[in-house]
């Protein structure tokens, strides 16, 4: 199985990879292709359009059961930790968590807990 996820996807490249995968939601195209022509696929957007970021997660032979690649500019990166590859976010720390604490604010200094 093959997951690509595109960002700023063009129309004719949205129109190619549609003839051999399914789009759940846009810019996400999901299919079970063999690696040929999945490689072919990504080489024919790579080359057409150069400024489209494209994350690919695709089945592999490894521990983790799958591989990802990723191409132009995404939202985020592979990192690879202890040979298992992730993916990592940006993150400033400028904004609030998810309890409406600012940067640098303990909970524990609340009088009044948010429970």
């Amino acid at each position: 199985m093959t997951v690509l996820v595109a960002n700023d996807t063009p129309p004719a490249i949205r129109g190619l990879l549609k003839r051999w995968f399914v789009e759940p939601k846009p810019n996400v195209f999901v299919g079970t292709v063999n690696r040929r022509t999945r490689d072919k696929t990504l080489e024919y957007i790579r080359r057409n359009a150069p400024d489209m970021g494209l994350l690919m997660i695709a089945t592999s032979k490894n521990c983790q059961g799958f591989e990802m690649q990723s191409w132009g500019e995404t939202d985020r990166r592979i990192v690879e930790f202890e040979g298992l590859q992730l993916i990592a976010e940006t993150w400033d720390g400028s904004a609030e968590d998810p309890a409406g604490q600012a940067d640098g604010a303990d909970a524990a200094d609340e009088e009044d807990p948010p429970f």
